[in-house]
This record gives structure tokens, C-alpha cells and sequence, in this order.
């Protein structure tokens, strides 16, 4: 599948990413490396591959959800370099 940097440039946009002339061509060749290896896989035969949700036999390792008793707000608390005895208080990120 043959890729074009005006299309990188456009999900570039989209992603509001800054690119380089330099860095366009570069992840232009990238991109459509990784684009010839899905035709690829395309290719492969699964119809009697059974849909799984995990590469390994494990199954699920999640423990069952259990209600259980949380942590105290005053231990939460305990140790936060600031609070207000019923917040934590961090500094302003957002103007």
C-alpha cells in the first residue's frame, strides 16, 4: 500500500503534531513499512482459528470483584506533601 506524505501530514494535523520536512519522510517510509506488513497478515488463512482474547493459555488472571473497606480519608492523607483535611491540594496546571 503506497502512502504519501500528504497523507502524514494530514494525520499529523489531526494528532496536532509539528513535523519537520525531515521527520515527514522519515515516518512516510516508516509508516508504510508497517502498512506492507499488515497486507501481510491480511494474507494468512484464519478461517478455523478460533477468536481469543489473549496469546498466552492462562485465561483470565483477575481476581473477582470483592467489596472491601478502602483506605481511610485521614491515611490517604497522612503523607500528601498538601491537603485540607479532605482534599489533596496540587498546584494549578490549567490557567
Amino acid at each position: 500500500m503506497a502512502l504519501s506524505e500528504e497523507a502524514v501530514r494530514h494525520v499529523a494535523t489531526l494528532s496536532r503534531l509539528q513535523l519537520t520536512d525531515a521527520e515527514v519522510k522519515h515516518y512516510t517510509e516508516q509508516l508504510a513499512k508497517i502498512l506492507e506488513h499488515v497486507e501481510q497478515l491480511k494474507k494468512v488463512d484464519t478461517t478455523n482459528v478460533e477468536p481469543m482474547i489473549t496469546a498466552t493459555l492462562t485465561g483470565n488472571v483477575f481476581r473477582p470483584d470483592e467489596v472491601r473497606p478502602s483506605l481511610a480519608r485521614e491515611d490517604a492523607l497522612h503523607s500528601a506533601p498538601d491537603h485540607d483535611d479532605e482534599y489533596f491540594r496540587v498546584p494549578q496546571v490549567i490557567e
